[in-house]
C-alpha cells in the first residue's frame, strides 16, 4: 500500500511542475490566441538562470530560493521584452504564422542558451531544508516532491483569486472571452498582452527552475518539455487554467502508474489520452465549444494557374535539373536531391494549408511512416527498392485514412493539436518498439540497390518521382477536386447546402497529402541509407510549415522554393557555430518582414515593373 501511496504523490508533484508551465501558455493562449512553440524554452533558460544564480548567491536558504524566485523574474522580463519587439507584429495572424515565427525565436534563444552556458549538462544543488525524505507506510519520498505536490495546487488557488478578485484578472477573463468586445470597452490590449505574457514567462520560468534538484540540465529540455505542454494545454481545454491542471494531473498519474504494468508506452501515453479526449471532447476536459470552425479569411486567397512564361521558366528548370549529372560535382546531385524530396514534403503540406485549409502540427507522422515503410520492406520483405518506395506510400496513406477516420470532424487548433498527438505517439512507438524499428539506434543499410547505387541514377529517380508528385497536387488543386476542397474550406455549411461533403474533402485531401508525404520519407531513406525516429519528431513537422511560410503561403510554387532555401540555409549554416541561430533568425525575418514568403515577396516587387513595361508598350 504504501509503494501506491509515493507512487501516486511522486505523479502529484511530476504533476505540479509540468502544470506551472502549461498554466503559462494556457493563459497566454487564452488572452493572446499565441500558439508559442518557445514557451518550452522560458521553460529551459529558468532552469539554467536559477543555476547560474544559485552560484552566485549561495547554497544557503535565502541564495537558494532567492534564486529561484529571480530567474522566474528575468524571465518574465525576457517575455516582455520578446512580446514589445516581436510578438506584437504576429497578433492575430494565422496559427501556422505564430507557430513558425516562435519556433524561429525558439532557435534564436536556444543557442543563446548553448553559447552563454555551454553545451556541457548542470546538476543543480539539493533544496536548503529539503534535502531529505519522508517514510509513508514504510516507504521514503523525497521531502522536495512533498513541497512540489503543494505547489501545484497552490498557484492554481493565487491564480484563481487573481482572476476573481483583481482588475487584471477581470481584464483576462473578459479578454479571453472576447477580445473584440474587450477593446470595444476602452481596455488597453497592448498593456494587457503585455502582462499577460510575462505572467506566462514567469510561469514557464519558475516551472523550470523547480526542476532544478530533480533533472539535470541539458539543451533539449525545451523540445522535451513543449509537446506534453501543448498536450495539457489541449486537454484540458484551451484558456482553462483548471483544465490545465486536470490533464497534468491526469497524465502524470496515468505516466506513475503506467510505468508498473505497460513501461515501454509510457512516453505515448500522454499523446494517446489526448487523441482520446480529442475524440470524445474536442473542446478539452473543461474547454469550451466555439461554433463553427472556418478556415482563417488570411488563408482564403485564390491559386492561380501559372503564366506562359512561368510555364517556359519552370520548363528551362526542369531541363537544367534533369541535366545536372551532366555538369554538377556527386555532391550537388546530393544537396539537389535533398531539396527536390523536402520540396515535396512541404508542398503535400501546402496542400492541407491552402486549398484544404486545415492546419497540421504534426505532418512527420506520413514522412516518418514513409520513411520507415520503406526501410522495413528492405530488413523485413526484402524488397526491392522501387516496390519498397511503394510500400512506404502505402503505409503512409493507410496512416493518413486512419487518422482521417478520427479526425475528419475538427477543423482549426483541434485538428492542428491532435495531429501533433499522431505524429507523437508515432514517434513513441518508433523508439520504444526496439526488435522493429531499431529504438534510437534506429535501421541502417537501406541502400538502392546496384544500378541505382550511383549518384547520378538515383538522383533522376528522385527528380523523376518528385516531379511526378508536384505535377499532381498542380494538377488536382485545378481539377474539380480542388475547387470542391476549396469550397469547403471557404464555406463548410454553403457548401454542404449544394451537395459536397466537407468531411469526405478534407478526408480524401489528408490521404493524398500523407501518401505524397510517405513517398518523400521513403526516398530521404534510401538517399541517407538509414532511418532514426527524428522523422516523427516535432521539428520535423515544424520544418515543414516552415519551408511552406519561406517560399508563400498562397502560390503553389512556394513550397518547393520554400524547401530549397531552407534545405540551402541549413547546408550553409551547419558550417558555423551558430547555425541554429542562423536558421531561426531568418524564419524571424521572412514570417515577420515578408509574411507573403519569398514568391510573394517578389511577386509584389515585380507588379511595378511589370506595369510601366504595359505602360512603356502602349
Amino acid at each position: 500500500m504504501g509503494f501506491y501511496l509515493v507512487q501516486f504523490l511522486t505523479g502529484l508533484a511530476s504533476a505540479s511542475s509540468l502544470f506551472l508551465t502549461a498554466a503559462g501558455l494556457t493563459l497566454v493562449f487564452g488572452v493572446t490566441r499565441i500558439v508559442n512553440f518557445a514557451h518550452g524554452t522560458f521553460y529551459m533558460l529558468g532552469a539554467y538562470f536559477a543555476w547560474a544564480l544559485v552560484m552566485a548567491l549561495g547554497t544557503g536558504p535565502l541564495g537558494y530560493w532567492g534564486a529561484l524566485v529571480l530567474a522566474a523574474l528575468a524571465v518574465a522580463l525576457l517575455g516582455v521584452l520578446v512580446e514589445v519587439v516581436l510578438l506584437r507584429r504576429i497578433y492575430g495572424a494565422p496559427e501556422i504564422f505564430q507557430l513558425a515565427t516562435t519556433f524561429g525565436l525558439a532557435l534564436v534563444l536556444a543557442d543563446g542558451v548553448r553559447f552563454v552556458f555551454g553545451p556541457a549538462d548542470r546538476l543543480g544543488p539539493r533544496p536548503p531544508g529539503l534535502e531529505g525524505a519522508v517514510v509513508l507506510l514504510g516507504e521514503p519520498i523525497p521531502t522536495y516532491d512533498l513541497f512540489l505536490v503543494a505547489v501545484g495546487p497552490l498557484v492554481l488557488l493565487l491564480l484563481w483569486l487573481l482572476s476573481r478578485h483583481t482588475r487584471l484578472g477581470i481584464l483576462i477573463r473578459a479578454a479571453a472571452e472576447d477580445r473584440e468586445m474587450a477593446a470595444a470597452l476602452g481596455v488597453d490590449e497592448r498593456r494587457l498582452f503585455t502582462a499577460v505574457f510575462a505572467l506566462g514567462a514567469f510561469l514557464a520560468g519558475l516551472g523550470g527552475a523547480l526542476q532544478l534538484p530533480r533533472e539535470t540540465l541539458h539543451l533539449e529540455m525545451d523540445l522535451e518539455v513543449i509537446a506534453e505542454v501543448f498536450v495539457v494545454t489541449v486537454m484540458g481545454g484551451m484558456g482553462s487554467v483548471p483544465g490545465a491542471f486536470l490533464a497534468a494531473v491526469l497524465i502524470r498519474e496515468l505516466e506513475a502508474f503506467g510505468i508498473l504494468l505497460l513501461p515501454r508506452i509510457t512516453l505515448v501515453l500522454a499523446f494517446l489520452l489526448l487523441a482520446a479526449v480529442l475524440v470524445v471532447r474536442p473542446q478539452g476536459l473543461l474547454g469550451e465549444r466555439e461554433g463553427e470552425v472556418r478556415a482563417d479569411p488570411r488563408l482564403l486567397r485564390p491559386l492561380t494557374p501559372m503564366t506562359a512564361p512561368t510555364r517556359f521558366l519552370v520548363l528551362l528548370l526542369l531541363l537544367a535539373l534533369a541535366l545536372l549529372p551532366l555538369y554538377a560535382p556527386p555532391y550537388a546531385l546530393i544537396l539537389t536531391g535533398d531539396i527536390a524530396v523536402f520540396a515535396l514534403y512541404a508542398a503535400s503540406l501546402h496542400l492541407l494549408l491552402a486549398p484544404a485549409g486545415l492546419v497540421s502540427f504534426g505532418h512527420a507522422a506520413y514522412f516518418g511512416l514513409g520513411a520507415y515503410g520503406a526501410a522495413l520492406a528492405v530488413q523485413l520483405g526484402g524488397f526491392a527498392t522501387l516496390p519498397a518506395l511503394a510500400a512506404g506510400l502505402l503505409l503512409a496513406a493507410v496512416g493518413a485514412l486512419l487518422f482521417g477516420a478520427v479526425a475528419r470532424r475538427l477543423a482549426g487548433v483541434d485538428f492542428a493539436m491532435l495531429s501533433l498527438a499522431f505524429a507523437a505517439i508515432l514517434w513513441g512507438v518508433a523508439v520504444q518498439w526496439d526488435e522493429v524499428t531499431g529504438g534510437d539506434d534506429g535501421l541502417l543499410g537501406i541502400w538502392p540497390e546496384a544500378w541505382l547505387s550511383a549518384p547520378a541514377a538515383w538522383y533522376g529517380l528522385t527528380l523523376l518521382l518528385v516531379v511526378a508528385g508536384l505535377a499532381l497536387l498542380r494538377l488536382l488543386v485545378f481539377a474539380p477536386f480542388g475547387l470542391a476542397l476549396r469550397a469547403v474550406r471557404d464555406h463548410p455549411r454553403r457548401a454542404a447546402t449544394l451537395g459536397l461533403h466537407p468531411e469526405r474533402q478534407r478526408w480524401a485531401a489528408l490521404v493524398v497529402a500523407g501518401a505524397l508525404a510517405g513517398l518523400a520519407g521513403a526516398l530521404q531513406t534510401f538517399a541517407k541509407g538509414s532511418v532514426f525516429p527524428d522523422v516523427l519528431a516535432i521539428p520535423r513537422s515544424v520544418e515543414g510549415l516552415v519551408a511552406v511560410l519561406l517560399g508563400g503561403l498562397h502560390q503553389l510554387g512556394g513550397p518547393v522554393v520554400g524547401a530549397a532555401a531552407f534545405v540551402l540555409l541549413e547546408d550553409w549554416a551547419a558550417r558555423l557555430p551558430w547555425w541554429r541561430a542562423v536558421v531561426g533568425g531568418t524564419v524571424l525575418v521572412v514570417t515577420v518582414l515578408m509574411p507573403e514568403g519569398l514568391m510573394g515577396t517578389l511577386a509584389r516587387l515585380g507588379r511595378p515593373l511589370v506595369r510601366l513595361a504595359r505602360e512603356g508598350r502602349r
